[in-house]
């Protein structure tokens, strides 16, 4: 906006204006813009001494899974972040996520994740002792070689009879931990329902009554179970033998196991997605088709 002043008023209206002569609010407002200002500053300029730690736990895939995503376990995007110094000990970290989330120390088990080559994303390892001694940068560089940008970690806390907190179990290299959605072809809906060990040398049909329990299922309910390999660029859930070892069907950390209730030949007609695969497919087609009709 252009503005002309007469010459004999130029001293009146251009003169010098000290801080009381800017109104209170303006004053805070400036204030508060120039402090964010120097915080950014001061991030930027400090940012190779910090990295970032997100840390999944299971009510963050309960919460997700079949709500903001199906494939999967989590979106890293929306779990709990630590802004860390590398110095920072792991076991110093351990302590912040104590009090963050209310699980002591010892009752802690952290995984990493890695990215397998068929582009999924799963808890792969538990740290060991050792590494927990270690600084956070040092074990961002672990986590670098298992190609995840950044440290990601899956948070594991078991629970006992009374829901509260217990020291994880002792794993053994025999030991597989499965994921495990369940499906409902009626709502055609897909959930998380929880996590379990497994035997390398164990058989899938020893564990029907506790996935039964998790799914609110009689105990002797029949299920079938599928594993849910890859969904980029093709979904790839296939049937999982319930009378062959876990170690037979090529089970490891982090896979992925679906199950649901078999429905009757007769009636498989009445459901869209009678099926886990079916289903996935489906999701997958959805998310994909959008995309081709926006490119066209």
């Amino acid at each position: 906006m252009l503005v002309y002043i007469r010459e004999r008023d130029k001293d009146k209206i251009i003169c010098n204006v000290d801080e009381k002569d800017i109104a209170e609010h303006l004053r805070e407002r400036l204030k508060k813009e120039q402090e964010e200002k120097e915080h950014k500053k001061k991030e930027k300029a400090e940012a190779h001494l910090y990295t970032i730690i997100k840390v999944a736990r299971d009510d963050d895939l309960a919460e997700q899974i079949g709500k903001d995503i199906c494939f999967d376990l989590v979106d890293h995007d929306k779990v709990r972040s630590f802004h860390i110094q590398k110095q920072m000990p792991f076991n110093v970290f351990k302590e912040e996520v104590a009090r963050e989330f209310g699980i002591p120390v010892q009752f802690q088990r952290f995984w990493l994740w890695a990215k397998r080559q068929n582009h999924t994303y799963r808890p792969n390892r538990p740290l060991t002792p050792l590494e927990e001694t270690q600084s956070v940068g040092a074990l961002k560089e672990v986590s670098n070689k298992v190609h995840n940008a950044e440290l990601k970690l899956f948070l594991e806390v078991e629970l006992g009879l009374d829901l509260r907190p217990i020291a994880p179990p002792y794993k053994t290299k025999e030991d597989i931990l499965l994921f495990f959605k369940h499906y409902d072809p009626e709502k055609e809906e897909l959930r998380y329902v929880g996590r379990l060990f497994v035997k390398s040398a164990g058989k899938p049909i020893e564990i029907l009554s506790r996935l039964n329990k998790m799914a609110g299922y009689a105990p002797d309910e029949d299920i079938n179970l599928y594993e849910e390999i890859k969904f980029e660029p093709s979904v790839m859930c296939e049937p999982i033998d319930k009378k062959i070892t876990f170690r037979a069907s090529q089970l490891e950390d982090g896979d992925i196991v679906c199950f649901q209730k078999p429905l009757p030949v007769e009636s498989t007609n009445q459901y869209r997605y009678p099926d886990v695969p079916s289903f996935l497919e489906y999701v997958h087609n959805r998310q994909v088709h959008p995309l081709l009709f926006s490119i066209q």
